[in-house]
């Protein structure tokens, strides 16, 4: 019953973007119109309808850096759709570096229906063999991909949705419209302690916690 729900509820949002919107003035295609709007009622939709999804194929997560006595809500936390399940024992922590997988787009948008991609580490399969990977530190990113990752497994793959408020907030960065939520599929192959340098022969010869 909640998958036909949902994808008839992000039918319902995204129909929106698929007309095209043009300057009264010169006619040229907007290419994110009604941006902040649109990004706001899709991530409030999601995250109210992964906040009733009881069976873990759904998360709500607070973000990271607030105490326990502060409630999560639409603008604080991220919204996981578990893809895979890992079956490793621990969880990065903030001082730690991570291997990962991963694709960062935006919602769709005039030019764009599956969401300009801005960043990405493979194409196709992630496990593949040949699949990019690519080492980051936790602390180091925006909120919402540092708060999924202290909650990942090895061998989880995560499609991830945070809300601009813990993404590149309402100024953007780059080629990141202000407002923008963000959608990041995130595999979790490794990560190590901190005190070990990325790319030192330690490193290489194993420090990476794989399980």
């Amino acid at each position: 019953m909640k998958k036909p729900y949902l994808a008839i509820l992000l039918f319902a949002l995204l129909v929106p973007l698929a007309l095209t919107s043009c300057s009264e003035e010169d006619n040229t295609v907007e290419e994110f119109p009604d941006w902040e709007n649109t990004n706001n009622a899709y991530f409030t939709n999601l995250y109210d309808y992964a906040s009733g999804v009881t069976d873990g194929s759904w998360k709500v997560i607070k973000n990271f850096s607030l105490n326990d006595n502060i409630e999560g809500n639409a603008t604080n936390s991220i919204v996981v759709e578990v893809l895979e399940a890992g079956t490793g024992s621990g969880c990065p922590m903030y001082t730690d570096s991570v291997l990962v997988s991963y694709r960062g787009r935006l919602l769709p948008s005039t030019s764009y229906a599956d969401g300009y991609v801005f960043s990405e580490t493979y194409e196709g399969d992630y496990n593949a063999a040949t699949a990019g990977r690519t080492a980051l530190n936790v602390a180091d990113l925006v909120d919402g991909f540092t708060t999924a990752l202290q909650y990942m497994h090895i061998g989880d793959y995560w499609r991830v949705y945070i809300p601009y408020q813990l993404g590149y907030g309402s100024t953007g960065s780059d080629n990141i419209p202000g407002y923008s939520t963000l959608v990041f599929d995130i595999a979790l192959h490794a990560y190590y302690r901190a005190g070990t340098p990325v790319g030192s022969r330690s490193a290489e010869t194993g420090v990476w916690i794989t399980e």
